[in-house]
């Protein structure tokens, strides 16, 4: 091949482009096979992790289902928090036109913005776990974390409450 050969040389980028191709190809079917042959599931997983991030600002309303309390500054479920939620699994899929909306609640002390995401956080990991039981992620919202007042006991500023709405 001469340096006045271009047809030869765009010929050469072509070969490598598609050799390239091929190797891509030939890993991604081996990484596909080690996984079992199958690919995750991206739909379920996309519709619950959006729903997880679009927050609603209106009232409560409706009937309060459970209450979840999380330890100082933590947003991971106790093992016996997970058990307690399927009554409100039971309730949604009795409703038909219900909604279920978690709400996080957080106290005044402390930097009001790592409150609001500490109680942002453990809404989402109730709405995970409610979704994760069979509840419609569709049916399953979120509302802002909202601030308590410090008169009560200090585990009430760190609850997550599950209502039913009609």
């Amino acid at each position: 091949m001469d340096d006045n050969d271009d047809g030869a040389r765009v010929g050469l980028w072509v070969v490598l482009g598609v050799i390239t191709l091929l190797l891509f190809g030939l890993i991604g079917g081996l990484a596909i096979r080690s996984m079992g042959g199958k690919l995750p599931p991206a739909a379920p997983v996309a519709a619950a992790e959006a729903g997880a991030d679009v927050a609603m600002d209106a009232p409560l309303s409706g009937r309060l289902l459970i209450r979840v309390l999380f330890d100082p500054d933590k947003f991971d479920l106790h093992p016996d928090a997970v058990t307690a939620m399927a009554p409100a699994v039971a309730a949604l899929a009795a409703a038909p036109g219900a909604t279920l909306v978690i709400a996080g609640f957080h106290d005044p002390s402390g930097d009001p913005a790592h409150n609001a995401e500490l109680a942002k956080q453990r809404a989402k990991t109730v709405h995970a776990a409610i979704v994760a039981q069979g509840a419609d992620a569709a049916r399953v919202r979120l509302r802002k974390p909202e601030q308590t007042a410090l008169a009560g006991p200090p585990e009430e500023a760190r609850r997550v409450e599950v209502w039913l709405v009609e």
